[in-house]
């Protein structure tokens, strides 16, 4: 095909499948509901991950520390098959949805990487703030979230927005399970038009939009909280 045979068959396909279906809202949709359900429980998780991490029991830091290894030391499609097929076994669930299997793996990919980004962000706090906060009697506890976590905020949020534009990314790879998000939009239309180049352009180009746009607000959003400090 050339380049202007290319061109048109990514216009007419855009008009008719993405637009007039409607498949490119719904696509779109779903990702972005995927990605926020897997950033935000993946912070929840990894806060309590981060908190863990530094408590004075020694096995749990080391059963955290092992999870946070193999999670990170496997591919992320590995994952999403694993929890596809052992959580609705584990669960007693036949009926537990894809998109459900995918949330909870992509969730627990996220907690991950957050629970380093928030155990990063803790750690960057001066423990002279601990220390002040513990001589004027709060426990280590009232410390945490009364001195430490909101001067940790700053640090973490920033890095928390560029996990979600990874999330976004990464949620390509549940089109294994046809759960409704961009690319499996892509293989929908591929079936039905049989014109692959075009359709992988367009979905090229939504994922570039998408994330591009994002990181330019995070961009804005980080030097507003600068400004602020």
């Amino acid at each position: 095909m050339t380049l202007t045979e290319i061109l048109k068959s990514m216009w007419d396909i855009f008009t008719e499948y993405y637009i007039g279906a409607g498949l490119l809202w719904t696509g779109i949709g779903y990702t972005l509901l995927l990605s926020a359900i897997a950033v935000f429980f993946g912070a929840i998780l990894g806060s309590l991950m981060a908190i863990g991490k530094r408590s004075r029991l020694a096995p749990l830091r080391f059963l955290i520390t092992a999870v946070v290894e193999v999670l990170r030391g496997t591919p992320a499609l590995l994952q999403l098959y694993v929890a596809y097929f052992i959580i609705p076994m584990l669960l007693k669930s036949a009926g537990m949805s894809p998109f459900a299997c995918v949330a909870i793996a992509l969730s627990l990919n996220s907690a991950c990487a957050s629970s380093e980004i928030i155990r990063s962000g803790i750690e960057a706090v001066d423990k002279g703030q601990t220390e002040a906060a513990r001589a004027l009697g709060l426990t280590g506890k009232t410390a945490m979230l009364k001195i430490v976590l909101p001067q940790a905020v700053k640090n973490i949020l920033p890095a928390l927005g560029n996990e979600f534009i990874t999330i976004i990314k990464e949620t390509s790879l549940a089109s294994t399970f046809y759960v409704g998000e961009l690319m499996t939009t892509y293989q929908t239309i591929r079936g039905i038009t049989f014109n692959t180049i075009p359709t992988l352009f367009i979905i090229g180009i939504v994922y570039f939009v998408m994330t591009f746009s994002l990181s330019k607000i995070l961009k804005v959003f980080e030097r507003r909280m600068k400004r602020s400090a």
